[in-house]
């Protein structure tokens, strides 16, 4: 994702990306609470690697939306620690993979995020407990992180194409190519 600079783009526009970047960041929160009594199954990966591929510059603000207001609602523990990392981490990944165009290709690439999910976390750990906590905590998530894994492929499988397609539209509409 490239850094923000010094923009020559109009103050109207300006503020259109960051009432964006707020309403992306709102949307990710929502989506996850809608689903919130399925364990592990959740469209926010979808989302995010959606937003980096459409909305680059508008993702990491959305992301830093999301990140707080989790803590906000669940509290600011370890877990969230490692919120500040992971979702970030995706962003930077699927805007590296930007272009891949393939439905299924991101399904493969959400599903072994999903499946890391608990493994990446668990890193948090290490430095907070001890290596074997660490370890410890990711094997008795593992079940949970399949989970993650299957859900995030078949969500990005059935949704990336039109959600992908409502997102190039919406842009157009907005003239923020």
């Amino acid at each position: 994702m490239p850094l923000p600079t010094r923009s020559k783009e109009p103050v109207h526009i300006r503020v259109l990306r960051l009432v964006l970047s707020g309403l992306m960041g709102a949307l990710l929160v929502v989506s996850k609470q809608a689903m919130s009594g399925l364990p592990n199954i959740e469209p926010v990966t979808l989302l995010v690697i959606l937003f980096a591929l459409e909305l680059p510059r508008e993702t990491p603000g959305a992301v830093t939306v999301f990140i707080l207001l989790q803590g906000v609602l669940y509290g600011f523990g370890l877990w969230w620690a490692m919120y500040l990392y992971v979702w970030y981490l995706l962003a930077l990944l699927a805007w590296l993979l930007r272009r891949m165009d393939n439905a299924l290709g991101w399904a493969v690439f959400s599903g072994i995020y999903g499946l890391c999910f608990g493994g990446l976390c668990a890193a948090v750990y290490l430095v907070a407990k001890t290596p074997a906590f660490a370890l410890s905590w990711w094997l008795s998530g593992l079940s949970y992180d399949a989970m993650h894994g299957v859900g995030n492929f078949v969500i990005m499988l059935l949704l990336y194409r039109p959600l992908r397609r409502a997102l190039q539209t919406a842009k157009r509409q907005i003239h923020l190519d």
